[in-house]
């Protein structure tokens, strides 16, 4: 007769450590926990960068990358939605002392960020119809959205209780000014931002 094999106990992998190796295994692609899900977007293409410049020029001309706030690409926004919820915007404005405010896996209070700006590419409903509730609901009080898909440039403020209050939408040959509350006055042109469509 022989001994029943003793099997060890199975331990799940929380939703942090998932999207954890997630990140590990899938090198370039964005990982972000967003309503307790785990999100994956592919490596974004050379024209969703090429429209991430032209919008971030406008913001360092202005002085928002200095001593009262940096622009940050790619930092990692902590969601009160959810117990592992983070969010990781293609663009910031943050305080210029984040680094003190740093809560876990590389993600920083929501209280720091003046701003965050996505860039639509291939998941861009995550960008207009997931995200603008999960930024109201963290207080972020602009979230900018290049939408290049269809062509415009959505400006959402006033965040209060899980939704933005404000929308603002702006097409191809206008011009917008964002809130000062950012740093700064930061005029944007819709084409300059959607160029890298043409």
């Amino acid at each position: 007769m022989s001994a029943a094999a003793v099997e060890e106990p199975f331990e799940q992998m929380t939703l942090l450590e998932t999207a954890e190796l997630f990140s590990r295994q899938l090198v370039g692609h964005r990982v972000e926990i967003l309503g307790g899900q785990i999100t994956v977007t592919p490596p974004p293409g050379g024209q969703h960068g090429d429209s991430l410049t032209s919008v971030s020029l406008p913001f360092l001309v202005a002085g928002l990358h200095g001593e009262t706030t940096r622009l940050i690409q790619g930092i990692g926004l902590w969601l009160p939605g959810g117990p592992s919820d983070y969010a990781i915007p293609d663009m910031s404005i943050v305080d210029a002392d984040y680094a003190d405010h740093l809560i876990e896996r590389n993600c920083y209070d929501p209280v720091i960020f003046r701003l965050v700006l996505e860039v639509t590419s291939s998941n861009y409903l995550v960008d207009l119809k997931v995200k603008p509730v999960l930024y109201a609901e963290a207080e972020v009080p602009v979230y900018v959205i290049v939408d290049r898909k269809n062509l415009k440039v959505m400006v959402l403020t006033d965040p209060q209780d899980g939704e933005y209050r404000v929308h603002a939408v702006h097409h191809p040959g206008q011009t917008f000014t964002l809130p000062e509350s950012i740093g700064a006055a930061v005029t944007l042109s819709v084409d300059d931002v959607l160029i890298a469509k043409k």
